[in-house]
């Protein structure tokens, strides 16, 4: 069972992650936006990176130039609101540089600058305003005081659901995907969001609620692929093998045969094919296929102290402990307050590794 110990405490993680980077799923479910127009956003964003450089702009001015570069693309988006969701490709540099923060930009541009009545504003009006959306907690405290006067607003539920997830609060993300779904509608996407945040708020325990909304999801998309991930991880993990046979089928049969989820995908089918019990170099193989891409990960665009604390576990039960060491230090840099780091420190110490958060 060492397999599935480690296997299934960072499945969430590492499934989502794997397949962002192959499908280029949004993490808030939103109509893509056509790709020559961003790219013609990426070239204006590069103009603004380089006057920032040459000095042609202070930070100020490049950080509000940013946000209303940011808002014209969430105006694009709203205009092709109706168009039939889409899955491109995205490669894993493009996700670990963008997915941690989707959420930041998203809260800044909607409650600083991006209200849906609220006029365009000259740049020099907005370098103050764009300063202060840097912000994240204070972002997040006003977005929710605005949605308790207005529990209806689904632009500010579809903006700080993402915004919850990343900073682990798996409890109000799923309540927030909730309130996207009753408000806006189900789709497979947003019902494969509340069973992630489900299943992550509940560590492990389980959650019917979010086995019910994965199933939803598959049913009503033949070609769902992350649904499938989790509902094959999940029936694996709670000994349900015929059909978690079934889901893992079910989603190797949507590959191309190039995914980076594939081989961790056909790892689980053999597991659920064998009653949960893989060779131990399958199990090796795997397993440092799901840690190492959990901490490419957090080396990129940060992450939770429950993901810094998951990726020190997974590496003491490898036995590694020189990276374990290497994943605390990093997660002490990232969280230098002692009650921001909730059971990481008690995880270290009882493993008899360093605090001092002093590299060697």
């Amino acid at each position: 069972m060492l397999f599935w110990s480690i296997a299934i405490a960072v499945t969430a993680i590492a499934c989502a992650a794997i397949y962002y980077a192959a499908a280029g799923r949004s993490a808030i479910a939103t109509p893509a936006v056509p790709e020559d127009n961003t790219g013609d956003f990426r070239v204006v964003l590069a103009g603004i990176d380089a006057d920032l450089a040459s000095g042609k702009l202070g930070e100020a001015e490049a950080t509000a130039a940013k946000a209303e570069l940011a808002r014209e693309v969430i105006r694009l988006k709203a205009d092709s609101a109706k168009a039939k969701p889409s899955n491109g490709e995205l490669g894993q540099g493009a996700l670990f540089a963008g997915l941690g923060g989707v959420a930041v930009l998203s809260l800044g541009v909607y409650f600083f600058l991006g209200q849906p009545n609220m006029p365009s504003l000259p740049l020099a009006e907005r370098s103050e305003v764009a300063a202060q959306s840097i912000n994240l907690d204070d972002a997040i405290a006003r977005i929710e005081q605005q949605l308790a006067a207005n529990p209806d607003d689904l632009r500010g539920w579809t903006v700080i659901a993402p915004a919850y997830r990343e900073l682990g609060r798996y409890a109000d993300a799923a309540h927030a995907f909730q309130r996207i779904i009753e408000l806006g509608g189900a789709t497979p996407d947003l019902q494969t969001n509340e069973a992630e945040a489900l299943l992550l708020a509940a560590d492990g325990a389980g959650s019917p609620a979010a086995m019910d909304l994965l199933r939803a999801a598959a049913e009503s998309d033949p070609t769902h692929v992350l649904s499938r991930l989790y509902l094959a991880a999940e029936l694996t993990r709670t000994g349900k093998y015929p059909e978690a046979i079934a889901a893992w089928e079910a989603a190797i049969k949507l590959s191309n045969g190039n995914e980076p989820w594939l081989s961790a995908a056909q790892s689980g089918l053999q597991a659920a094919q064998n009653d949960g019990v893989v060779p131990n170099a399958v199990d090796d193989e795997m397993i440092q296929q799901m840690v190492t891409g959990l901490a490419k990960r957090l080396s990129a665009s940060g992450g939770t102290i429950e993901e810094w604390t998951q990726l020190v576990r997974a590496y003491l039960v490898l036995g590694d402990r020189e990276r374990a060491q290497a994943a605390v230090y990093d997660a002490l840099a990232a969280y230098p307050l002692t009650f921001d780091r909730g059971d990481l420190d008690a995880v270290a110490l009882g493993a008899g590794l360093d605090l001092d958060g002093a590299k060697p």
